[in-house]
């Protein structure tokens, strides 16, 4: 089990990306929590197997269809298990 915190630049608020990041997680059956930053960026935190953690991350680089990801900063963390689902936060 991993942890995976993400910071997500470009068109990424107001395209619908924080509920298509929770409809993917849940999909990946992952935990953890995704909300909007004050300067336009995406914060994110994903836990889960590897390989779906993975995964998530590859969706990050796009994201939904209206969004233009220019930048996905990784930070993998030790593997915490303190969500019990995946969230919106604000």
């Amino acid at each position: 089990m991993v942890r995976l915190h993400l910071y997500i630049s470009g068109r990424v608020q107001g395209v619908f990306f924080r509920g298509r990041t929770q409809d993917e997680a849940l999909r990946f059956g992952l935990t953890g929590w995704v909300k909007n930053l004050w300067d336009a960026r995406v914060e994110a935190v994903f836990e889960g197997e590897e390989e779906k953690v993975k995964e998530m991350l590859k969706w990050c680089h796009k994201g939904p269809p209206a969004a233009h990801v220019t930048q996905v900063e990784e930070v993998w963390e030790e593997f915490k298990g303190e969500f019990g689902g995946f969230e919106i936060r604000f």
